[in-house]
């Protein structure tokens, strides 16, 4: 090659190169001003880059516009774990250690009511219980990437989630398992426990043809649900999953599969089961697995798939549902006390659906 040929590359080169520093300087001026220190800038940049990978544009717009306002409004709203925040998150009493925030059926990208209902837990404190169908429609990676974490995604450091039918359309659900690695469980299981405050809490894998076993009488879920229960004698239990023992909503109907895990729990005494899956909010009156009204042993059951995705109607009221509505996204809030608990339905901004109570433990 000649010089005169080498001198033209190489100042092409430097010029695409100044280009390059130029356009990024830009960028990291542009995120700058809204508020976003080096780490941060580096977050969204990826996140950014990952929407522009989107092919349907409308999700794309979608994906991009979350950044967007997430950064916009993130000096105004405090974050968890942020170490800026000047206002504190609400809990019951001012503590946060025996609050637990739930809602299903979450985030897309062909959807705002995710970012509404994310709006909502910036300025909540609790443990959040995410009771499955977390993203749509599939459960990807990239769908976690552009469409959940953008809204939910930043509370994603105090959330215990709950799988759902639609991350199984990735097989093994493995965009969830990956997303949010052992906070979910063992990945070949998607059943696990923990405790919060005074009570013991369980997470169960409600895609029986899915999980190992099933989730039949002597299933190895089932089986491992009665021995956790066995080593964790607490005077309150909450189980959460995705699919309802119990539901009057006209979308998907009560889940008989989940007879036998009703089961196991009513007989080790517990409390309070939660559930998605119908995009609706209802509420029972504490029943035994068949539906039969147990004020004394019964189990109270919220089918809380009010995430954000969209909403379903209802069919034939059961018999033991005592409030529903299909027309509000919003978040359960529950305050665990050692004896019992207080529930709030919050919902989003615009709405005035709610819905407020107390139960004691047995």
């Amino acid at each position: 090659m000649d010089a005169g040929r080498f001198d033209a590359l190489t100042k092409a080169f430097g010029h695409r190169l100044l280009r390059r520093r130029l356009l990024g300087s830009i960028i990291g001026g542009a995120l700058s001003l809204l508020g976003l220190r080096d780490p941060e800038i580096a977050t969204a940049r990826k996140t950014l880059a990952k929407c522009k990978k989107v092919k349907d544009k409308k999700r794309q717009k979608k994906c991009i516009r979350q950044v967007k306002d997430r950064r916009r409004h993130g000096t105004d709203q405090p974050r968890p774990g942020s170490t800026d925040s000047t206002t504190l998150p609400q809990c019951p009493g001012g503590d946060c250690s025996n609050v637990l925030l739930a809602a299903g059926d979450i985030a897309s990208c062909a959807s705002s009511g995710d970012e509404a209902t994310a709006a909502l837990l910036d300025r909540l404190g609790g443990t959040i219980a995410a009771l499955g169908d977390n993203v749509y429609d599939s459960g990807t990676s990239q769908e976690f990437a552009t469409c959940y974490t953008p809204s939910w995604g930043r509370h994603k450091n105090r959330t215990r989630p709950a799988v759902g039918n639609h991350e199984y359309v990735t097989p093994d659900a493995a965009g969830y398992f990956g997303y949010f690695g052992g906070a979910a469980g063992d990945p070949s299981k998607g059943y696990y426990s923990y405790d919060l405050g005074s009570w013991h809490i369980v997470v169960i894998n409600s895609n029986c043809t899915q999980v190992d076993g099933g989730c039949g009488s002597g299933s190895p879920q089932e089986q491992w649900l009665r021995a956790d229960l066995a080593a964790h004698p607490a005077t309150c239990t909450l189980a959460y999953w995705h699919h309802p023992r119990f539901s009057s909503s006209s979308g998907h109907g009560s889940t008989p599969e989940m007879t036998p895990i009703w089961q196991a729990l009513y007989e080790h005494g517990a409390d309070v089961v939660l559930s998605g899956h119908d995009h609706t909010y209802e509420r029972f009156a504490p029943q035994d697995s068949t539906g039969q009204l147990d004020w004394d042993r019964g189990i109270r059951q919220f089918v809380v798939g009010t995430g954000g995705r969209s909403h379903y109607g209802f069919g034939t009221v059961l018999p033991q549902s005592e409030v529903r509505n299909g027309d509000t996204f919003g978040v359960l809030q529950l305050t665990l006390h050692p004896s019992g608990y207080d529930w709030q339905f919050i919902p989003e901004p615009g709405k005035t659906f709610t819905d407020t109570g107390s139960g004691t433990c047995h």
